[in-house]
């Protein structure tokens, strides 16, 4: 089981395209990167779970509702404080901005909230950077995360969202070079990539197991140990790229759980392009519809060569 922890939480999407103080009305979908994830790796038949914080009102049910309609398992504490989190997606040709609310629940994860057997028992744990942006969330993922290094496999989506850190930007810069010590797997955009480069953090500085960076219309780039690929984007019709970037995340982890490399130290160039493509494919063919909760399920694309030369094989 691969376990996410981290933020889930309400995505309100513009209904109509441009600035979000132009926007008449929205649509209502369950969201939040490490909770896609877990939905991307239970539709592309990976056994998955969450660990988060919901508010104890109707978008705290609802979020629980979805999550167990697709088939992930929750490990999802209620608080009777704070709100479920929402977040506001304005789309400008198809690609999503996001204004993100604070005083929200994912933030008020404490210790005594987290069951550790899940996590300890974990063939991965994936965690995003929003939950460093307060405390005692931030406190929390990082103490659950030192005690699971050189135990599970960490993988990190850099994930960065501005907007969290205004006026604390040094402070989430070391948070992220912190995070990025941790991790065994990292996922970044190549946005984040050259932000990181101009405020003095070199990517090639650290020792990961595998490395992702994801080049919008030019494809994605993994690198391991000494091997490096490129692979071309698949060309298609978006509608909504919102969450396109944690599908190629959940394509990622679970082209890693059908080769058996999850717990591998590197990764050789043919299973970097197979992992790659099936990634690619999966982020693209979200894109085509609305929503976070866009993966395609296994059975829709398992007879497609991107898919054939992992799931399959994995089945012999």
């Amino acid at each position: 089981m691969i376990v996410s922890i981290g933020e889930v939480l309400i995505d309100f999407i513009a209904l109509q395209e441009g600035k979000l103080k132009d926007v008449k009305s929205f649509e209502k979908h369950p969201g939040g990167a490490p909770a896609n994830v877990a939905v991307g790796l239970s539709r592309l038949g990976v056994e998955s779970a969450l660990v988060s914080k919901v508010g104890d009102d109707p978008f705290g049910d609802f979020l629980l509702e979805r999550l167990r309609d697709e088939g992930v398992k929750t490990y999802v504490s209620r608080d009777a404080e704070k709100h479920t989190g929402v977040v506001f997606v304005q789309l400008i040709g198809a690609k999503p901005e996001f204004i993100l609310y604070d005083g929200v629940a994912y933030f008020n994860l404490k210790p005594g909230d987290v069951e550790t057997a899940p996590l300890e028992n974990a063939e991965a744990v994936h965690f995003g950077t929003v939950l460093f942006a307060r405390e005692p969330s931030r406190s929390t993922l990082f103490r659950i995360l030192e005690e699971l290094k050189e135990k599970v496999p960490l993988s990190y989506d850099v994930n960065i969202r501005p907007d969290l850190w205004r006026g604390r930007e040094e402070k989430m810069l070391r948070d992220v070079e912190r995070a990025l010590r941790l991790a065994d797997i990292v996922k970044l955009g190549d946005g984040e990539l050259a932000y990181l480069k101009n405020n003095g953090i070199n990517i090639e500085d650290f020792d990961f197991k595998l490395l992702a960076v994801t080049l919008g219309e030019k494809g994605s780039e993994l690198i391991s140990e000494g091997a490096k690929v490129h692979i071309p984007a698949y060309r298609v019709e978006p509608v909504d790229t919102t969450g396109a970037g944690d599908a190629f995340t959940a394509a990622l982890l679970a082209g890693l759980h059908y080769s058996n490399l999850l717990g591998e130290d590197s990764i050789d160039e043919e299973q970097l392009r197979k992992i790659g493509r099936f990634a690619n494919l999966v982020a693209a063919l979200s894109t085509t519809l609305r929503g976070a909760w866009s993966v395609p399920k296994m059975e829709e694309i398992v007879l497609m060569k991107e898919v054939r030369e992992l799931y399959q094989r994995s089945r012999r």
